[in-house]
C-alpha cells in the first residue's frame, strides 16, 4: 500500500533504528499493519515487539490470542500479552472508556519495559471519521474535533498511527491480496458500544442518503481543524507563561474567550494529566468563577481538582 508509506514520510511518523511497540489484535487493522511495518524492519533496521490484549469480552477472546501469538512465532517478534480482569466490568462508567484507558496502560507499561520509543496503532481513516462524529454527537469543541491523532506523545511514548490516512476497504483488499486471513470480532456487528452504532448505522445512511464521500469529508474535517487547534494551543501556552496552576487574573481577563477557555484547558490538563471528563459545562462554571464570584470561592471538577480564585490569580490544585 503507498499511502501507508505516504503517511510515514509526510508525519515522520518512523526514523531509522526505532524500536516499536505494535499494538495487535489480529483484527484486519493490526494484523495489517504489523506485516506493513515488518516489510519495513530490515530496510529501516527496526525493533518490532508485538502487544496483545486480550478483553476478556467474547468467549473465543483466547482464540484470537493464541492467533497473534502464532503471527508473533511466524515472524519472529518478540510479544507481550494481558488478559483483562473480569471486574473492569464492575467499575462505574463507560465501558468503552474503561477498557480504552487500561488498554492505554499496558501499551505504555509494555513500551517502558522494553524501551520501545514508539507505540504502533492500527486506526484508519474510517475510524477517523467515526470518530469526529462520535464526539460530535456527544458534544466537544475543536480539540475533539480535530480526531485521532497521526503522532502524539502520551507520557513520555509517541504514538503513531500510519494507516490513519488509509481507508479501511485499502486495508483489507491488501489482506486478501497477501491471502491473509484476520481475526474478526463478531461484537462488531453488534450495537453493543456507541461507536458501533455510528459505523453500523448512522454512516451507511450518511453515505446513502446525504454523501457518499462523507468518510472522506470527516476526515478532512478532522484534519483542518487540528491545524486550528494546534496554532492556537501554542498561541494560549504563550500568552501566559509558567506552570499554568497560577493564573494571573488581570491577563485572563484582557485574553480573547477562544484563548482563555484554552488555557483554562491547559492548567486542568497540566494537573490531571488529560482533558477526560472535563465537559463545556466545567469550562463555563470556571468562566463565571473567574467573572462573577467573589474571591475565595471555588469551583470542583473530576478526578480531584479543585480550582480557587484569590486576589490576584486562578488557582489550580489536587484535593
Amino acid at each position: 500500500m503507498k499511502k501507508i508509506n505516504e503517511t510515514i514520510k509526510k508525519y515522520r511518523l518512523i526514523q531509522r533504528g526505532d524500536k516499536i511497540l505494535v499494538g495487535v489484535s489480529g483484527g484486519p487493522d493490526s494484523l495489517a499493519l504489523l506485516l506493513q511495518l515488518f516489510n519495513l524492519k530490515i530496510p529501516l533496521g527496526l525493533s518490532l515487539h508485538i502487544a496483545h490484549v486480550d478483553h476478556g469480552l467474547r468467549k473465543d477472546s483466547r482464540e484470537d490470542a493464541l492467533f497473534v501469538e502464532a503471527w508473533a512465532k511466524k515472524l519472529n517478534i518478540p510479544i507481550s500479552t494481558i488478559k483483562f480482569n473480569p471486574q473492569l466490568q464492575e467499575k462505574k462508567g463507560s465501558l468503552e472508556e474503561i477498557y480504552r484507558q487500561a488498554r492505554l496502560d499496558f501499551f505504555i507499561q509494555t513500551a517502558r519495559k522494553i524501551k520501545a520509543n514508539k507505540i504502533a496503532l492500527g486506526h484508519n481513516l474510517d475510524d477517523q471519521a467515526e470518530t469526529v462524529f462520535m464526539r460530535l454527537l456527544r458534544g466537544t469543541g475543536l480539540s475533539g474535533l480535530s480526531g485521532i491523532s497521526v503522532k502524539r506523545k502520551i507520557q513520555g511514548v509517541i504514538f503513531i498511527r500510519p494507516f490513519l490516512e488509509t481507508r479501511r476497504k485499502e486495508i483489507e483488499y491488501f489482506l486478501k491480496q497477501e491471502g491473509v486471513e484476520p481475526r474478526i470480532d463478531s461484537t462488531n456487528k453488534e450495537d453493543i458500544f456507541f461507536r458501533n452504532k455510528i459505523r453500523n448505522k448512522l454512516m451507511p445512511l450518511l453515505k446513502k442518503e446525504y454523501n457518499q464521500n462523507i468518510v472522506e469529508v470527516l476526515a478532512n474535517l478532522a484534519e483542518s481543524i487540528s491545524y486550528d487547534y494546534e496554532y492556537l494551543d501554542r498561541a494560549a501556552k504563550k500568552a501566559i507563561k509558567g506552570s499554568g496552576l497560577r493564573l494571573n487574573l488581570l491577563k485572563l481577563l484582557r485574553l480573547h474567550p477562544a484563548i482563555l477557555r484554552l488555557k483554562i484547558r491547559q492548567s486542568i490538563a497540566y494537573i490531571q494529566g488529560d482533558m477526560r471528563r472535563i465537559n463545556f459545562q466545567h469550562i463555563k462554571e470556571l468562566e463565571d468563577l473567574l467573572v462573577n464570584r467573589p474571591t475565595g470561592s471555588i469551583v470542583d471538577l473530576p478526578k480531584g481538582v479543585a480550582v480557587q480564585k484569590t486576589r490576584n490569580t486562578l488557582k489550580f490544585y489536587k484535593r
